[in-house]
């Protein structure tokens, strides 16, 4: 089996890639999508620790996007990530979560008592892509909540008083750039935007006049019916399958690497069809 969507700790997991790698071998995944929010960062590490074992890295991202004030993530599927127009948006997306990530700590210093500064978050979580779970461990590090979804709750959720919403793209800025990089865009998790049918078939459909690839049918939260719904949208709208755990590793302990929350099983043969083998 594959797993094609997985986070490693240059984003918000707790793996490393080389670790990741060596839990796929473990698991006997043939193949998995190292799939990072808004980074490349681990990259090369999972394809210099895939040489030595009989797992397929597969190069990947995940784009946080917006679509009318919705969340909407986007993974690419076998990018090539040194191509020099995705690596220049790359840098631009770095930018903007640099300047929000001040502008939080900024906000958690003045409604709290805490050292948090974006440079502390930097030392505290080397090489990582700064995201909220950083913030609520570094919180429950300190002392400051007595775990990490209180952090989340009392100062950095959505409607919490410390949160800064980020400069997001659009998907239809995500797929072209994806498109560009030589990779495979794929609309991740559907059913988790809780979207009407209707909204999200008009999703679906514009994402797929711009060049939108493929579809995740199978994720560790989907319902059976949730499962037969993304099959059916992809049918109607000549997209690929794909699908994924969405691994954290101790981020999001209920979910494992391949097998999500226990019966999810990505066949090997997905990637036949994806032309990723």
């Amino acid at each position: 089996m594959i797993d094609l969507h997985v986070h490693s700790n240059k984003s918000d997991g707790t793996f490393s890639p080389r670790q990741l790698v060596q839990y796929a071998s473990e698991k006997g995944l043939t193949a998995f999508a190292l799939t990072d929010h808004d980074t490349t960062a681990g990259l090369e590490e999972a394809l210099t620790a895939a040489r030595k074992l009989p797992v397929t890295v597969i190069p990947g991202i995940e784009f946080s996007t917006a679509y009318e004030e919705k969340d909407v993530h986007i993974l690419g599927l076998g990018i090539d990530y040194k191509t020099p127009v995705f690596s220049a948006a790359l840098e631009e997306f770095i930018a903007s979560r640099r300047h929000r990530n001040e502008q939080m700590c900024q906000k958690l210093r003045d409604y709290i008592k805490t050292d948090i500064t974006y440079e502390r978050l930097l030392e505290a979580f080397p090489g990582a892509v700064i995201t909220r779970a950083h913030y609520a461990r570094y919180l429950f590090q300190q002392g400051h909540v007595k775990s990490m979804p209180e952090a989340f709750d009392r100062y950095i959720g959505d409607r919490a008083p410390c949160f800064i919403p980020r400069e997001k793209v659009t998907p239809q800025k995500a797929v072209e750039l994806i498109r560009k990089a030589g990779g495979i865009p794929v609309l991740a998790h559907p059913p988790l935007y809780h979207m009407s049918d209707a909204r999200l078939d008009k999703l679906v459909r514009e994402l797929t006049e711009t060049g939108l690839a493929g579809i995740e049918a199978y994720y560790s939260t989907y319902t059976a019916g949730e499962t037969v719904h993304m099959k059916s949208l992809a049918r109607q709208y000549h997209l690929l399958i794909t699908g994924g755990s969405d691994f954290h590793g101790a981020n999001k302990p209920d979910i494992d690497l391949g097998i999500g929350k226990g019966s999810l099983h990505v066949p090997d043969s997905i990637l036949d069809d994806l032309h990723l083998r």
